[in-house]
């Protein structure tokens, strides 16, 4: 009787284990954040990122896979694409394409990443031509269930009139076809605070990228910035606490976990366990 008390407590004790690694993360990761282990050896990382507990992912490139075969490999692992990455090229030129591989990774967020140009100064030329593809291109998405995000890189900050060109770009980008993934790092990085930004325009940040800052790392505008500089969520400076408890308040559906250094890997369920422990 003894035993059978001995084998019951020791078989609840792995099933609770078993729970516990099989524990849902509390948000998804972008999986550029592994993009070096990704070009060695896609099913092997694809079965790390499963697990670590993440169940959405935001996609960025098929490492040599095609787009069938890639879907194929999330799906074995439990993994739901909620978005991939649009170049501003082909959201000017070619929407079906970037349609038809949304519909074969079955995402429904369409992110640009990238404003073209010249140079680390970002005029109202840019800002205006960016508007008009973004606009069109959101509308085109929008009819066939998509939705387009722009994520800023910093350079977006730089003044303009009384206030930044993100002022302006939001001022005149269609909410109804056209709206944000905030990077939280660079929001940080330009000199902004995430909160205030996020407490400034209600509803329009759909996504968010959850990245940390180390302590003393110079500010830029210029959407450049050393990845190593990249640590641990929650051991940086950008406050990822009172960013997380405002980001729901104000309307952001998926975050993703990117972490751009070189110890991505080791860092990542340190990030996790962070997320984790807030309430």
């Amino acid at each position: 009787m003894k035993a059978n008390a001995t084998f019951l407590l020791a078989g609840l004790l792995l099933c609770s284990l078993v729970a516990l690694a099989q524990k849902p993360a509390p948000v998804g990761l972008q999986l550029y954040s592994f993009r070096t282990q990704f070009a060695q050896d896609v099913p092997g990382t694809m079965a790390k990122v499963k697990q670590m507990g993440f169940r959405e992912a935001e996609i960025a490139g098929t490492y040599g896979l095609s787009l069938p075969d890639f879907r194929k490999l999330l799906d074995q692992n439990g993994i739901k694409a909620i978005s991939t990455g649009a170049s501003f090229e082909d959201l000017d030129s070619n929407v079906p394409k970037i349609i038809a591989e949304a519909k074969a990774l079955g995402v429904k967020y369409i992110v640009c990443t990238w404003i073209p140009h010249a140079g680390d100064a970002f005029t109202i030329q840019d800002a205006d031509r960016a508007i008009d593809v973004f606009n069109t291109a959101g509308k085109l998405l929008a009819g066939n269930d998509l939705t387009l995000c722009y994520h800023n890189h910093g350079y977006e900050f730089q003044t303009y009139k009384d206030g930044t060109f993100f002022d302006y770009l939001v001022e005149n980008l269609d909410p109804k076809s056209v709206n944000f993934e905030m990077d939280v790092f660079w929001v940080k990085s330009p000199g902004y605070d995430p909160v205030a930004l996020l407490q400034k325009y209600h509803k329009r940040f759909l996504l968010m990228h959850l990245k940390d800052r180390k302590p003393g790392t110079p500010d830029s505008q210029t959407g450049h910035s050393d990845v190593e500089s990249n640590v641990v969520l929650g051991k940086g400076d950008v406050g990822i606490a009172a960013i997380m408890k405002q980001a729901k308040k104000s309307g952001v559906k998926h975050f993703f976990i990117e972490d751009e250094s070189s110890r991505s890997m080791e860092q990542m369920p340190e990030s996790l366990a962070f997320l984790e422990g807030l309430k």
